[in-house]
């Protein structure tokens, strides 16, 4: 029996983790801002270049240009906007930075004194920019998947599930729900109800050590890492937020 070294690739392309700005590596700079049509003022290569000293990777709006981590999964970028705000005395403008869903992950403001448009502008922009951290990107996520290909890789779940000669397997228990890990290979492995041949959630490495792209058995994506001999998973709500789900080894 083929091993399921496809199981982790049907993980949803419309991740919404609540990441931070430092959790990426790729940010997409448009040619030019909509507030910033009629003249730059320089603002997307200042914008390009602090980015870049920040250790993050610019990409263009072209994305038959972008790396093949970023155009096979645009989760893995932050999308670049920025406004200028109405003032009468000073230069203003906001920074937004948006998930692939158009999820404003960091929004910033700045303002300068200086009276200037082209100096004015980048200054502000300066002082929003101090609020991005340097980028550390905690994953990079898989290729979407076709919805043939997803279907192909439930059938394979199935059969490790079901299938005795690959598991290793160890239960674990968050008070509510008694759950079979079953490791697939060194980098993946996954939770699995009593008798249920759909896992309740797959875990795949990420390139953090004991940090796990998950998904779960509803199709949402999200993040899990091991913790003190313990597997967490930062479940989503419905109101956007995260909570933290600890199983206990037995």
């Amino acid at each position: 029996m083929k091993r399921i070294s496809v199981v982790m690739l049907a993980v949803c392309s419309t991740l919404a983790l609540g990441q931070k700005v430092s959790d990426y590596k790729y940010v997409s700079v448009p040619a030019t801002f909509e507030s910033f049509k009629k003249e730059d003022f320089g603002l997307v290569n200042y914008l390009t270049k602090s980015l870049t000293g920040k250790k993050y990777v610019i990409l263009s709006t072209d994305k038959d240009e972008w790396p093949s981590e970023a155009r096979g999964n645009s989760c893995n970028v932050l999308s670049a906007d920025l406004q200028k705000d109405k003032s009468l005395f000073k230069n203003k403008v906001t920074l937004e930075l948006k998930d692939c869903k158009g999820k404003v992950v960091l929004e910033s403001k700045g303002s300068s004194d200086i009276k200037e448009f082209e100096e004015g502008l980048q200054d502000a922009l300066k002082q929003a920019l101090i609020k991005v951290a340097v980028s550390n990107p905690v994953a990079i996520l898989p290729a979407q998947t076709s919805v043939a290909e997803s279907n192909n890789v439930q059938a394979s779940v199935s059969e490790v599930v079901t299938s005795p000669s690959v598991v290793s397997a160890n239960n674990f228990s968050n008070g509510k729900l008694d759950l079979q890990k079953i490791q697939i290979d060194g980098n993946q492995f996954i939770l699995a109800k009593s008798g249920s041949s759909v896992p309740f959630a797959n875990f795949k490495a990420s390139s953090r050590k004991d940090v796990f792209i998950v998904k779960m058995e509803n199709g949402n994506t999200t993040i899990g890492y091991l913790e003190n001999g313990n597997i967490v998973i930062d479940v989503p709500q419905g109101d956007g937020k995260y909570s933290k789900e600890v199983f206990v080894g037995k």
